[in-house]
């Protein structure tokens, strides 16, 4: 809608995780180099935690999309609270694994087998969990029994851990002490502050050939910081907003009055964090 009142070539704030417009603010480069390096050493979990809305889903298709043309054969998947033989389950199908009405120590033997093809071909399997703070102890105790799968003294496969920071604190448990020696890497996705926060916005509308309309004022940056907390879904939901008032409005500059508006509706909406919606009802009296 408001994308074509203002020209741009498509919306520059959906909620959906999108890679394409990936910002890459410090702890995000972080994070991204931490994967790299831990895939360089070809070993161990590397884990990365943040809120919810942080970009965590963003970053890995940011780094499964530099995958395309190596020898990394990856599988993604997204847990959904499953318990040890559910997990190995659903990874030995996700690499494309024959297995559906195995036993677990058949479902291990072929998912042996599959490393050990992929090894003597020069590849390197990769398995990346997104929402893996939804796993239980038994099922994270199961993937770090996967990586004692060798060959000639190298690890078979390589596990990436991303969730919510409720994961650290299970990682940190004591009943999974062996899992946590084997991270290399922990990083943590952190919200972004207001000057960051400001850049995040206009690399976003940069890259969907925004020319300058809507004019935006500089009295907007700390609202959208200030109410989505420096997250970048909720800088979305804030900025979508924003450009709907302001094609609903037929405005060309957005300014503070406009800002505070588009932040009212979102409260009154109780789309904002809980702690704000008084406050931010109150922005258009």
């Amino acid at each position: 809608m408001y994308e074509k009142f203002y020209g741009f070539k498509e919306e520059p704030f959906r909620l959906s995780p999108d890679s394409r417009l990936c910002f890459p603010h410090s702890s995000y480069r972080k994070a991204k180099a931490y994967m790299q390096y831990a895939l360089h050493r070809g070993e161990g979990f590397v884990m990365v935690t943040g809120r919810p809305g942080t970009g965590k889903t963003t970053l890995i298709g940011d780094l499964v999309n530099g995958l395309t043309q190596s020898n990394v054969q990856f599988s993604r998947l997204t847990s959904t609270q499953l318990e040890a033989e559910d997990l190995l389950r659903l990874v030995v199908l996700d690499f494309g694994i024959k297995g559906e009405r195995d036993n677990k120590a058949m479902l291990l033997h072929r998912l042996g087998q599959y490393l050990q093809r992929l090894h003597h071909e020069g590849r390197r399997p990769l398995l990346i969990i997104d929402e893996a703070q939804d796993l239980s102890a038994s099922a994270l105790e199961e993937l770090r029994l996967l990586t004692n799968l060798q060959q000639n003294n190298q690890p078979l496969l390589q596990i990436f851990l991303v969730g919510q920071e409720e994961l650290r604190d299970l990682v940190l448990s004591r009943q999974l002490e062996q899992l946590h020696q084997r991270i290399v890497a922990a990083c943590h996705l952190n919200p972004l502050d207001e000057a960051t926060t400001r850049e995040y916005v206009l690399h976003r509308l940069s890259h969907v050939g925004w020319n300058g309309d809507p004019v935006l004022d500089e009295a907007i940056f700390p609202y959208i910081h200030k109410y989505s907390e420096g997250i970048p879904r909720l800088i979305n939901l804030i900025c979508s907003r924003l450009l709907l008032h302001g094609m609903v409005e037929e405005r060309h500059q957005l300014g503070e009055e406009d800002i505070r508006t588009a932040i009212e509706s979102l409260a009154v909406e109780q789309l904002l964090p809980t702690r704000f919606t008084e406050e931010a009802q109150a922005l258009g009296a």
